[in-house]
C-alpha cells in the first residue's frame, strides 16, 4: 500500500510539473542571456528560468531600422509560447532549411549542417560543396520568388535579410505559415560579427554548441593574425571600381576597412565617417588611387591591361603602374558565383591572411593567397 501511494505522489508530482511546463509564461520572463555575442551587434539569445524554448532577438533586421526587433521562438519540450510574444514560432529545432543568402549556406556548412538546406535563392551561385545541389531547389529572388517552389521544399525556416526595409518575403511567408529569421550579417562592421551570426542560425536548429566550438577558433586565428601586423609601415589602399559608371566607397568604420587596418593598412578615403557608402566622381577617384599603395576589389577585369582599357586615366595610377591591384575572385564556379562573398563571411581569418600577405610580405606570412588575386 505504502509503494502504491509513493508511485501516485510521483505521478502527481510530475504531472504538476508538465503543468507548469506546458501553461504559458510571459514574455518577461525570457530575459536570461543564453548566448551575448562576443563581436554581433545584431542578435542575442535568450532563455527562460527552467525552459527549454528559446528566442532569438534580431536588433538590426534591415539596414535602418530603428525599433523593428525581430523575434524567433524555438519551441521545445512541449512548452508553450509565452504571452505577449508576436514574433515568429517553430516547433522544435529546424530541420529543413531555405536561404536566401549564400553566406547563410557557408554558415550551416561550417558546422556541418549543409544537408539541412532545402531551397537557396541563386543556386547556380552557390560555391559550397557540401550541398547536392540536384536535390535543392532554387526558389528565386525578391519580387520573382517561386512561392509555389519555396512551399514544397517544405521548410522549418526562412533565412532572410532586409535591406532598407522588411524582405519583399515577409508577408507572403507570414500568409503561408511558414516562419522565418532574419539574418543580419551583411550589416557588422565587425569580420568577426559576421561570422558569429552563424551560432543564431545553429539554436534555431538546436546545435549553438556545435557553432560555438566552431567560431570559437576561427576568432582565435584572426585575434592572432592581427597581433602579427605590429609595423610602424601601413600602406594606403585604394577600394572597388565603379558600379554603373558610380564609383561607392564604403564608410571608414566599415568591415572591409576593418578588415585592411587589422592588416596593417590605412584606407584612403577616412573623411566617409557615415553609416553608408558614398558616391565619388572620377576626378576624386583617379587623386585617391594615386595616393594608394595598392588597390583592392577592382572588380570585373582578369588584368590591369583591361582595367587600363576600361579606364584610361588610371593608367598612370601608382598601383596599376607598380602592379599592387588586387581582386577577391580567386575562387569563382562554373556561373561566376565568388566563394569571397560566401565562405569568406563566415572565414575572416582566411580573409586577413590574404591581405597581410598582401600588405606585409616581410612579415613571411607563407602560404598562398586565398580568396585574392593580383591582376
Amino acid at each position: 500500500m505504502k509503494k502504491i501511494l509513493q508511485i501516485l505522489i510521483l505521478f502527481f508530482l510530475v504531472s504538476i510539473l508538465d503543468s507548469c511546463r506546458e501553461s504559458p509564461c510571459d514574455i518577461s520572463e525570457y530575459s536570461i542571456r543564453i548566448y551575448s555575442p562576443v563581436y554581433a551587434d545584431g542578435f542575442k539569445i535568450l532563455g527562460a528560468e527552467g525552459m527549454k524554448s528559446t528566442i532569438i532577438s534580431m536588433s538590426r533586421p534591415w539596414q535602418g531600422a530603428e525599433d523593428e526587433d525581430r523575434m524567433l521562438f524555438i519551441r521545445r519540450g512541449g512548452e508553450s509560447v509565452p504571452e505577449g510574444f508576436s514574433g515568429q514560432v517553430i516547433s522544435g529545432d529546424a530541420q529543413r532549411i531555405v536561404c536566401m543568402s549564400s553566406s547563410y549556406v557557408a554558415m550551416l556548412d561550417a558546422f556541418s549542417c549543409a544537408d539541412a538546406v532545402v531551397g537557396v535563392s541563386g543556386l547556380k551561385y552557390i560555391f559550397c560543396d557540401g550541398i547536392d545541389k540536384d536535390r535543392i531547389v532554387d526558389v528565386g529572388y525578391d519580387e520573382n520568388v517561386d512561392y509555389e517552389s519555396l512551399v514544397a521544399s517544405a521548410p522549418d525556416l526562412v533565412l532572410l535579410y532586409g535591406v532598407y526595409a522588411e524582405s519583399p518575403l515577409e508577408k507572403k511567408l507570414s500568409q503561408l505559415g511558414i516562419p522565418f529569421m532574419y539574418v543580419g550579417d551583411y550589416l557588422e562592421e565587425h569580420p568577426l560579427g559576421k561570422a558569429e551570426w552563424m551560432v543564431a542560425i545553429a539554436e534555431a536548429m538546436g546545435r549553438r554548441d556545435e557553432a560555438e566550438k566552431v567560431f570559437r577558433p576561427i576568432a582565435e586565428r584572426y585575434n592572432a593574425l592581427k597581433q602579427k601586423v605590429d609595423t610602424p609601415l601601413h600602406p594606403k589602399v585604394m577600394l572597388n571600381t565603379p558600379y554603373s559608371d558610380v564609383w561607392f566607397m564604403p564608410p571608414a568604420g566599415s568591415y572591409m576597412v576593418r578588415l585592411i587596418e587589422d592588416a596593417g593598412a590605412e584606407y584612403v578615403f577616412k573623411e566617409n565617417t557615415s553609416s553608408k557608402s558614398v558616391a565619388i566622381d572620377m576626378e576624386q577617384a583617379v587623386r585617391l588611387s594615386d595616393s594608394a599603395d595598392f588597390w583592392l576589389n577592382a572588380s570585373g577585369f582578369g588584368s590591369v591591361e583591361e582595367l587600363g582599357a576600361r579606364f584610361p586615366r588610371f593608367k598612370a595610377s601608382r598601383p596599376v603602374v607598380e602592379g599592387k591591384v588586387y581582386n577577391c575572385d580567386k575562387r569563382l564556379n562554373a556561373s561566376n558565383g565568388n566563394d569571397f562573398w560566401e565562405s569568406g563571411v563566415v572565414c575572416p581569418d582566411l580573409v586577413l591572411a590574404d591581405l597581410i600577405r598582401i600588405f606585409h610580405p616581410e612579415l613571411n606570412l607563407g602560404g598562398e593567397l586565398y580568396y585574392y588575386r593580383k591582376l
